[in-house]
């Protein structure tokens, strides 16, 4: 019997039909030093953010050889040694379709909250004051958003800001997108610094550091709002709070940080920050199609 195992949690409808179809489906979390020897005698194992499948983690888990199938449930793949295990003869696979959607909806979110205060004044009126003239806020319609990275929610946002009336900017590792002549592409220079909101799409890795710092924020036009619901680590959360501080920054939307759960309270209390706790696919029908499309995955490989 095929055994899988989900170490973060996975919608329970997907659980159900891996086990009508016979796969033996174990739902637990392991520790990192106790997950390389559990792996031992698993043949699939399915993670989301929490869970870290490092190279001593791999090569605990190759000593039995079960192993064959890593899958990252949602779009990023940046806590899996990924070349390591493809080089081990594991194959691994995301969910890349299934949270599009709801990831662009949170970004825009965001830019909603910052733009008109929604985050700040649910908080000073349930603490009892009624501030009405402190919260002139800014429309988005025939504001400039920049997008840092087209891919899959890049392009889902940018359809959606397009019907509210703004005007699309973009720029990626790839150049330009073929079929997206209506969106003007630049250098992440030009995205930056033309841009009234700035949203990022791009993965971190680790040895390249931060792709937004100091540097990058001082392109950006004064009054601009930053929104990251992408990793943690790609935007320099010490630069940040400098440019909002300062005022170089009208605001900035943030779902995912450097240290998760993040201990940074100055930003997670700033004033002119809209934040949430890393929920950018966690919605009900984000979380049925990642299940859908992790079993598909599994049946597609053991076919």
């Amino acid at each position: 019997m095929i055994r899988v195992l989900v170490t973060d949690g996975m919608e329970k409808s997907g659980i159900q039909v891996l086990k009508d179809n016979g796969y033996e489906v174990i739902e637990k979390f392991y520790e990192p030093e106790e997950l390389g020897v559990a792996l031992q005698n698993f043949d699939v194992v399915v993670v989301r953010s929490a869970t870290k499948v490092r190279q001593p983690i791999i090569d605990k888990a190759c000593e039995t050889g079960r192993l064959k199938l890593i899958i990252r449930g949602g779009v990023g793949v940046d806590n899996i040694d990924v070349a390591y295990a493809t080089e081990k003869g594991i194959r691994v696979a995301n969910t890349p379709n299934s949270s599009s959607a709801s990831v662009a909806e949170l970004a825009l979110a965001h830019m909603f909250a910052v733009s008109r205060f929604v985050s700040t004044a649910n908080v000073t009126m349930r603490e009892g004051k009624w501030e009405k003239k402190k919260y002139e806020g800014i429309e988005l319609s025939g504001k400039t958003l920049g997008l840092i990275g087209f891919g899959r929610i890049s392009k889902c946002l940018a359809q959606k800001a397009e019907v509210l009336g703004m005007k699309i900017m973009y720029t990626d590792i790839l150049g330009k997108a073929e079929g997206y002549d209506k969106y003007e592409y630049g250098t992440l220079e030009e995205v930056l610094s033309k841009s009234d909101y700035v949203s990022l799409h791009i993965p971190f890795i680790k040895e390249q550091g931060a792709t937004i710092g100091k540097a990058q924020l001082d392109i950006m036009k004064d009054g601009a709002v930053l929104i990251n619901c992408a990793r943690g680590g790609v935007v320099d959360e010490a630069a940040l709070l400098e440019a909002l501080n300062s005022g170089k920054l009208r605001g900035a939307g943030v779902d995912v940080f450097e240290v998760e759960p993040t201990k940074n309270e100055e930003l997670v209390n700033h004033p002119r920050v809209s934040v949430t706790p890393h929920i950018g696919a966690a919605t009900v029908e984000a979380q049925t199609r990642i299940g859908e499309e992790i079993v598909q995955t599994i049946f597609d490989f053991f076919k």
